[in-house]
């Protein structure tokens, strides 16, 4: 294993778990108690999927997550809540020692602190599995093996914690002076929550975001959610402004060496499906290695049950990315046809959905969206 992540990990002990008598090596480049950014969310959907497949450890994390059943919007001075869409959230270095230990007590050995070079240090394994993220290795030493594809979305963002407590997952749009802002924000533990800040470019460059220090970028972003923050401040873990990248690779395995995670795929923070495509990649491996003795083919087989079901969230992750980097125009909505606009994003939720999975809010925006008909039609 490439990468002490949360699919790395998983995977690292769900087969020393299951085939004990094999020697399974993880390679990490930071320390054990090291980790970029906050909190790690899942959808109740997820959540099931994963205890479908281990529910042990569904059941062991459980106790220490944040769950909610309802997403709040707010927008211009109003909010508006979106019933029935449950999540639940921990922290992101909780989740990592969590896996950890796991690993530990399977058997697995685990190598912190060391940075794989080059390939060639790996020389004897059977299996490569590239669990490292983003700037994988593995993949960019074999870019056109793997039909790498990369680009990037227009809007900039940065990932900053804070300890205050928001009751749920929750999105507030801020109209400025010299542009839009949007936080995602959540709580992960009891006394804290992530809190991720989007602008699309003109407004970043408005603020001379370019030219700003870590702290002086915070500082901005705490003036401009200094009602939503009521008077807590951001927390910085390497929050630099970035713009989201793009990764998608056609082939998801070469020679002995295969890709999972954000190695092989990125879903855009929107849909909050990061860590669930990875650990789901981290169960559909293992399947299709313990269905085939022959690597290459079990390697194939991998690809070929996963890939359509990746495709499908990754299309639905770039519609719902579209979707924000024009939020500054839905602004323009009122506060009902904006929360509609925002929770039917990514084209994967129709009226007769929204009816069954959120009564209350569609009932609301029904009600109102015929008030307003009728009003229409008296004025005409």
């Amino acid at each position: 294993m490439i990468g002490g992540g949360p699919g790395g990990l998983y995977f690292a002990y769900l087969w020393k778990k299951r085939h004990p008598e094999d020697q399974v090596d993880l390679f990490e480049q930071n320390p054990a108690d090291a980790t970029w950014g906050f909190g790690v969310v899942f959808s109740d959907q997820a959540l099931e999927f994963l205890r479908a497949d281990d529910p042990e450890t569904v059941d062991a994390i459980a106790p220490h997550m944040e769950s909610w059943e309802n997403i709040t919007l707010n927008h211009s001075g109003d909010s508006v809540a979106i019933d029935g869409v449950g999540f639940s959230s921990i922290g992101r270095l909780e989740l990592l020692q969590f896996l950890q230990q796991r690993a530990l007590d399977a058997g697995v050995t685990p190598r912190f602190d060391t940075q794989i070079q080059a390939i060639d240090q790996l020389s004897g394994y059977d299996l490569i599995v590239a669990a490292d993220g983003l700037n994988s290795l593995v993949r960019r030493a074999y870019e056109g093996d793997f039909g790498t594809s990369l680009s990037y979305s227009s809007n900039k963002f940065v990932w900053y914690g804070t300890s205050k407590r928001f009751d749920t997952l929750s999105q507030t749009f801020v109209k400025t002076d010299r542009g839009a802002f949007n936080a995602h924000h959540y709580r992960y533990s009891p006394n804290m929550s992530t809190f991720l800040v989007e602008c699309d470019h003109a407004t970043w460059q408005a603020y001379g975001f370019a030219y700003k220090d870590v702290e002086q970028s915070k500082g901005v972003c705490e003036e401009v959610f200094a009602d939503t923050l009521g008077g807590h401040c951001l927390v910085s873990n390497k929050s630099v402004w970035r713009n989201f990248p793009w990764v998608w690779n056609e082939h998801w395995s070469f020679k002995n060496m295969v890709l999972i995670g954000d190695a092989l795929h990125s879903a855009h923070f929107s849909i909050g499906s990061g860590t669930r495509l990875a650990i789901e990649d981290a169960i559909a491996l293992v399947k299709a290695l313990e269905s085939d003795a022959h690597l290459s083919t079990a390697l194939h087989r991998y690809q070929a049950a996963r890939k359509p079901v990746v495709q499908k969230l990754v299309n639905a992750a770039r519609t719902s990315a579209f979707w924000y980097e024009h939020f500054a125009q839905h602004m323009q909505l009122g506060l009902m046809d904006f929360a509609y606009s925002y929770i039917t994003r990514s084209g994967r939720i129709d009226d007769s959905r929204l009816r069954a999975m959120s009564p209350a809010f569609m009932a609301r925006y029904e009600a109102e969206k015929s008030a307003g008909d009728a009003a229409d039609e008296a004025t005409a």
